[in-house]
């Protein structure tokens, strides 16, 4: 019996090291892919984004929404691992990807989420999706004041299964410093988490991939001496 107990663990542990190297292998593959730029394949090394995704745990058969896509750098990644069995759907501040990506090959099955005062988040918001596996965004909530946080928390809440997943990345800022010019590019991270308890969810992990510790938390995101070198959190929240 426990013979039969060790080979069907070692069948389980096999299949999951397959499933999850299958993951990365698309994410590899899709990194080497002519759509990305010279620019996009120099901020690899620093965005590590196989490890990033794997933390989050993106599979290749799951309904995912990134918001707030920018000029569409992890966009291209997500795309391809989701082609052929998942979803993904962009959200917020979408331009970019409408109108350079879009019509890219491969990229056609990506689904644009218009969404009504999508770029201030002023008032209630609805994505009109529902039974997300996943829910992404890189680098932006310090875009937001805390209650548009809340509003975009909560509209991100409604969309995702029960059990789903909140990843949130972003440039640190030291905790309870106020607001300046120079910091105004990064978030508290002890704020992002209580926004996010108060929205529902519930602080599933934290990675330190992307700790910089020689960033001091207090200059501008974009000076030449800490551009490429933030300190940026990395957190995973889930729907209960």
């Amino acid at each position: 019996m426990r013979l039969v107990v060790l080979v069907l663990s070692l069948f389980i542990s096999a299949g999951l090291f397959a499933q999850d190297g299958g993951v990365a292998d698309k994410i590899r593959a899709a990194m080497e892919s002519d759509v990305r730029s010279e620019a996009d394949l120099v901020r690899d090394r620093n965005r590590m984004p196989v490890e990033t995704l794997e933390f989050f745990g993106l599979e290749d058969d799951m309904r995912v929404m990134e918001m707030l896509p920018g000029g569409g750098w992890y966009t291209k990644l997500l795309a391809p691992v989701l082609r052929d069995n998942g979803e993904l759907y962009v959200a917020i501040g979408t331009n970019n990807v409408r109108d350079r990506l879009m019509t890219q090959p491969g990229f056609d099955h990506v689904k644009i989420v218009d969404v009504e005062g999508q770029d201030a988040a002023t008032g209630p918001l609805d994505f009109d999706v529902n039974n997300l596996d996943l829910v992404l965004t890189f680098r932006n909530m310090h875009n937001y004041s805390e209650d548009e946080r809340l509003n975009v928390n909560a509209a991100v809440f409604a969309a995702l299964n029960t059990g789903g997943h909140y990843g949130v990345i972003d440039h640190s800022r030291r905790h309870m410093a106020p607001s300046t010019d120079a910091n105004s590019r990064r978030a508290d991270v002890v704020q992002i988490i209580k926004e996010a308890q108060a929205s529902g969810f519930v602080l599933e992990d934290y990675s330190d991939l992307h700790y910089r510790p020689d960033d001091e938390l207090r200059y501008e995101v974009g000076r030449a001496t800490v551009t490429g070198n933030t300190d940026r959190f990395t957190l995973l929240f889930r729907k209960p």
